[in-house]
């Protein structure tokens, strides 16, 4: 099966930060898929704006090594890689002051769609606002794209989202979370309100419960002192999992419009119900399998952040109620793994005999790795000797399903970005939604800063504290298991 591609108006993307991670690892690699595949129309262009003494040409062999980097020497023609770099410009731009503005203001056209990524600090949005708006190069038809954290608390998302609107309106807004831009997440609204099967089961009467795991193999490494003022609460679960969260148990929109489709995720966040302590882990990596600990990474030996965190939320509305949804996500695991599972609860009634085994229907939707997703059903065992009953998965990865490499299926940036040209806000978040997933957050961080609350310590390469997975067994469950 090969993919429609549709191209986009011609457009102009500013990327401040231009010479970030970010941006040479995943914004303009993406791009370049996008350009290849035909998708950026010729007149396109990408200016990079940053604070580093470069000109254009400077710039060009700078995006030229980095694709060459990141991209498998396969999806990198030559010949289309030299024709993305020429629609490449650099400009130096000082965000807090006045150098450079003039010359940004010069390559920018006012007869293309304009779409200033903000791939720096949060400490920068007021400023570069502030400044596009002064030197004419912003306007009612331009976009500005801003990337996580969206506030620390829910104090600090209002005032951002006070500067941000002091500048543009919340239709010209695009906060971006990654997440929502991964083939399988846009696929979960497609299976659950594009086929029958599901939707009249997606409620408390069928489904026992909903797993959302996060697990990563990494430490925090040379981030720790940063990551140590947020933890896995801020860092992963706020955003990243409350966005899993809110698709999974969303009640269909009245249309896949971008304000209906987050109409009914906000819904979701303000009917969480408070958490108890009883039902939270928190845990920490300790030093060991060659990995020093997470208090060396963060330079804090006293230091009570977590790095791991497992939780069980309940939602109060009628379509949930008794339905418990258990989250977890961490640092320094045994293996790499996204995915959201959802587990049927049994038949109520079994016309075979007691040892012929009992199963449950479960759908497992992984977004890395291996994007796809997989129906556990029950048959019979094969072979003679009576009735017994197994399961066994109806996978369907995307890469074949669907005739396509992985390398075809995009990135989550190079479809966001192609949205925002586009001006679909549909997966990405809105001001109150931001707001509202802190509110909910806050009480839960003051609670066990105020208790005193140390996290668990767990080894590295594991799956979390055992009090994790007593979370689950304690209500006679268990998590599925992190394998790759």
């Amino acid at each position: 099966m090969v993919s429609r591609v549709i191209p986009v108006d011609p457009f102009d993307l500013i990327i401040f930060g231009g010479t970030g991670d970010l941006a040479r690892l995943k914004i303009l690699p993406g791009l370049f898929r996008r350009f290849a595949s035909g998708q950026m129309p010729p007149e396109a262009r990408v200016i990079g704006a940053a604070r580093s003494e470069m000109d254009s040409a400077g710039y060009r062999e700078m995006i030229h090594a980095s694709i060459c980097e990141f991209l498998p020497e396969k999806q990198r023609r030559e010949g289309d890689l030299g024709k993305f770099l020429e629609r490449l410009e650099y400009v130096r731009v000082d965000a807090t002051g006045t150098d450079g503005w003039a010359d940004l203001k010069t390559l920018v056209r006012s007869e293309v769609t304009k779409a200033y990524y903000f791939s720096v600090g949060p400490s920068l949005f007021g400023a570069i606002a502030e400044r596009l708006h002064g030197n004419g190069i912003a306007g009612p038809k331009c976009r500005m794209v801003v990337e996580k954290p969206f506030g620390h608390d829910l104090g600090s998302a209002q005032a951002l989202n006070e500067t941000l609107a002091r500048f543009f309106d919340e239709a010209q807004i695009y906060r971006i979370d990654h997440y929502l831009g991964k083939e399988t997440v846009q696929n979960l609204m497609a299976v659950r309100f594009g086929n029958v099967l599901f939707e009249p089961l997606w409620n408390a009467q069928f489904i026992d419960h909903v797993q959302i795991t996060v697990a990563e193999t990494v430490s925090v490494g040379g981030r720790g002192a940063y990551y140590d003022k947020s933890g896995a609460m801020r860092d992963m679960i706020q955003n990243h999992l409350m966005q899993l969260l809110c698709l999974t148990a969303m009640e269909p929109p009245s249309k896949f419009d971008p304000d209906a489709v987050r109409d009914e995720k906000l819904k979701v966040i303000r009917a969480l119900d408070p958490v108890p302590a009883e039902n939270i882990v928190r845990g920490q990596y300790a030093a060991g399998d060659g990995v020093a600990s997470y208090r060396e990474h963060a330079e804090n030996p006293e230091s009570r952040t977590e790095s791991f965190i497992a939780m069980k939320l309940h939602i109060a509305n009628w379509r949930w109620n008794g339905t418990p949804f258990y989250l977890r996500t961490g640092k320094c695991l045994k293996n790499r793994l996204s995915e959201i599972v959802v587990r049927f609860k049994e038949p109520p009634h079994s016309i075979f005999e007691a040892d012929a085994g009992r199963n449950a229907n479960e759908l497992a939707i992984r977004l890395q790795p291996n994007e796809g997703m997989d129906l556990n059903v029950t048959i019979k065992e094969p072979g003679p000797g009576g009735m017994r009953l197994m399961e066994v998965p109806l996978d369907m990865t995307f890469a074949d399903a669907l005739g396509a490499s992985g390398d075809a299926v995009p990135d989550a940036y190079e479809r966001l970005v192609m949205d925002v040209i586009r001006g679909d806000q549909t997966l990405f978040m809105r001001g109150d939604e931001v707001e509202a997933a802190w509110a909910w957050t806050d009480p839960i961080i003051e609670g066990w800063t105020a208790r005193g609350d140390a996290p668990k310590l767990y080894e590295p390469g594991s799956v979390g504290p055992e009090e994790a997975l007593m979370l689950m067994h304690r209500d006679g469950r268990r998590w599925r298991d992190l394998k790759a």
